[in-house]
């Protein structure tokens, strides 16, 4: 019987595909993540199942659709009775370990948008009284360590990051009050260092690359590895980093590793022949200064700005390609490499200048739902590129069937070992969901979004709006020019609203089945 494999799974937080050197960016340099490509199946076409981080992060776990696995916004939590791939590999004999951002439960303790405690209503569902403060700040103001009862939705060791930035809570928070005597000097905005960037949340850390949140996490799983050399049961290890997600601070030599000058806007707002109401929201708030909801809400910048948001990204990028190198080095080192499938994710992408936009939101363009994904497995190092369909609700399924351990009832993605093993995928179409939690880019009510993709057709539908999207991927791959309301493309919007309508009937729970007729 063949071993079972090791799992090395890294992912970054807000990280577009085409923002690494493999998949061919003109300036950014990642030589470390692209040693992994090289040696791997790198996916063009690989999708998320929400565009922002707790509901596909959720997805990834458990291979569950939003609608389905319950953590549908950001805000809320994955119930603690949700199994996850996780759960099943430690039941089959693997050591668990989350290392990094997990954020399957809120981690800032601030209300969601519109709404105090005061307001709150009375669920439809009873309170299950289970823990979910384990990733609030306020676990993590002590000295010693805060110890997360495990396992933790499937995970037996945890070192926990939280929120983002060079401020980063949990573990890491913890860890540097020990290790840097100066903190809050460290943590005071009056000490920023010095810089001439504008663009909001460009922020000069004087925080030491060695103390950054990057660091710790490479650190981590560096110890980590170290601790699983010579043993006998596998291990699956989620590596997170949650750079380079805003605010934009890289540190030290990372802040000016690149320029603005180095970046070009490609797609600004002009580029879009018919853009959408929230787009045009979008552009008369940027041009009248109406400022943003809150940090996390998407907005428009100008040129300027934007080119120095892309610089310091390519930063942060830099810093955890880097950490990267280190993490394979120890997994080569400790004897485990060529028994260990790595995989490289992000959990969604950032507009990053496109039609001037920049962060995430209700808008589902390629550049926050297409995410990186390479898998390079130790059965073949080869290098491949897959144009095949595949999203984020696949991955829990396709690791499963790498270890050979049978999925739970319920999980709805489908493996992708297919296409790995050289064949073809499972998917002609997938679902993208988003729900906000309040109303912002102005819409009258949270935005519920729908959309459904194949290799050549975007299809969008905005809860009770008259407008939607559809765009011609393979002769418009950047979205600029929305066909909903063209005639002569009437045929396959019906066509694509009944697939759609397909996908989304097949969002019901089939766990528990039945154990009875009637």
């Amino acid at each position: 019987m063949d071993k079972q494999p090791n799992f090395l799974f890294l992912i970054t937080d807000q990280q577009r595909a085409d923002w690494l050197g493999c998949y061919g960016h003109p300036v950014l340099k990642t030589p470390h993540i692209d040693a992994i490509a090289a040696q791997g199946t790198r996916f063009d076409n690989f999708h998320v199942a929400s565009p922002v981080c707790m509901p596909n992060r959720a997805s990834l776990l458990t291979g569950r659709y939003p609608s389905v696995h319950g953590l549908r916004y950001n805000g809320c939590r994955l119930p603690l009775s949700a199994n996850t791939f996780v759960d099943l590999l430690g039941n089959a004999g693997y050591h668990t370990a989350a290392i990094g951002k997990s954020h399957i439960q809120p981690f800032t303790g601030i209300p969601p948008i519109g709404r105090s405690d005061k307001t709150k209503s009375t669920e439809a569902w009873k309170s299950d009284d289970g823990d979910y403060a384990n990733e609030e700040p306020d676990q993590y103001h002590t000295d010693g360590r805060y110890e997360i009862k495990t396992p933790y939705y499937g995970y037996q060791h945890v070192d926990m990051v939280t929120i983002h930035g060079d401020r980063c809570g949990g573990h890491y928070h913890q860890w540097f009050r020990e290790h840097a005597d100066d903190w809050q000097a460290l943590h005071d905005d009056a000490n920023q260092l010095p810089h001439n960037y504008s663009c909001p949340q460009a922020y000069r850390t004087p925080i030491p690359e060695e103390l950054y949140p990057t660091a710790y996490v490479r650190n981590s799983a560096v110890d980590y590895l170290g601790s699983r050399a010579n043993r006998d049961d596998p291990f699956f290890a989620f590596v997170s980093f949650p750079d380079p997600h805003h605010p934009f601070n890289p540190p030290g030599k990372y802040w000016d590793m690149y320029s603005p000058d180095d970046f070009e806007l490609a797609l600004p707002y002009e580029a879009h022949k018919n853009p959408t109401i929230p787009m045009r929201w979008l552009h008369n708030n940027w041009k009248s200064d109406g400022g943003q909801t809150t940090p996390q809400t998407a907005t428009m910048l100008d040129k300027q700005q934007l080119k120095e948001a892309m610089a310091l990204t390519a930063g942060m990028i830099a810093c955890v390609d880097d950490a990267v190198g280190d993490i394979i080095d120890t997994l080569k080192q400790s004897g485990q490499y060529e028994n260990t499938v790595i995989c490289y994710n992000s959990d969604h992408g950032d507009y990053l200048g496109d039609f001037n936009m920049l962060l995430k939101g209700a808008l589902p363009f390629r550049s926050i739902t297409r995410v990186p994904f390479i898998w390079s497995d130790p059965k073949d190092r080869a290098a491949n590129v897959s144009s095949e369909l595949a999203s984020t609700v696949d991955i829990a399924s396709t690791i499963l069937d790498r270890a050979g351990v049978k999925p739970f009832n319920g999980i709805q993605g489908k493996s992708f070992k297919s296409i790995l093993d050289g064949g073809t995928g499972a998917r002609d179409e997938l679902l993208i969901e988003y729900n906000d939690g309040g109303k912002r880019l102005g819409f009258d009510n949270p935005a519920r979004v729908r959309a459904l993709v194949t290799q050549q057709w975007r299809y969008t539908m905005y809860l009770d709006q008259e407008w939607g999207e559809l765009y011609d991927l393979q002769n418009d791959p950047h979205e600029t020019n929305n066909l909903w309301d063209d005639p002569d493309h009437s045929k396959i919007r019906a066509r694509l609203a009944e697939r759609l309508n397909h996908q989304l009937t097949a969002q019901m729970d089939e766990s528990p089945q039945s154990d009875r007729i009637a």
